[in-house]
């Protein structure tokens, strides 16, 4: 099920469980993760785009691995609220995700990329090392996000 409304998702998720977040872009999916009590996200990996298939089948290993309970994925929306080619894209991903069997939290990424390359700079990193990890801590980003507004909800 794909929801674009956190106590939407909370309500199907009143046991908790470890999150994956997303943050999928055209040539890799940053990946982030956060404990089953959603205190805290941190960057995983950086999965690197091939075929649907084959990125849909190292999220699916990851998911097993960890024991996640649901998907955060980043919808990156235009300034304006409105959608872009791109969310279409996004939101054409979560749907081919559907098979994985988990609840989907569509969340509002307009600015985790911004965010967190302005950090990187603030931290001096090098272009290169911006580069191998702007994706991941983006997901990171978005999933702590999520888990901020989904720990606000109170329990069902």
């Amino acid at each position: 099920m794909i929801l674009d409304r956190a106590p939407d998702f909370r309500a199907l998720l009143s046991n908790g469980g470890r999150l994956i977040g997303l943050d999928v872009g055209t040539k890799t999916i940053g990946v982030a993760l956060c404990d089953s009590g959603w205190t805290i996200a941190s960057p995983a990996t950086l999965i690197q785009r091939t075929r649907f298939a084959a990125d849909k089948a190292a999220l699916a290993a990851l998911i097993e691995a960890e024991r996640v309970a649901g998907i955060v994925l980043g919808l990156p929306l235009n300034l304006d609220g409105s959608d872009s080619p791109r969310t279409q894209s996004v939101r054409a991903f979560a749907r081919n995700l559907l098979p994985l069997g988990l609840p989907i939290l569509l969340w509002d990424e307009r600015w985790s990329t911004q965010a967190v390359t302005r950090t990187l700079i603030d931290a001096d990193a090098s272009r290169a090392r911006r580069a191998a990890l702007v994706d991941k801590m983006a997901a990171a980003y978005i999933l702590q996000g999520a888990i901020d507004a989904l720990t606000s909800i109170p329990p069902m």
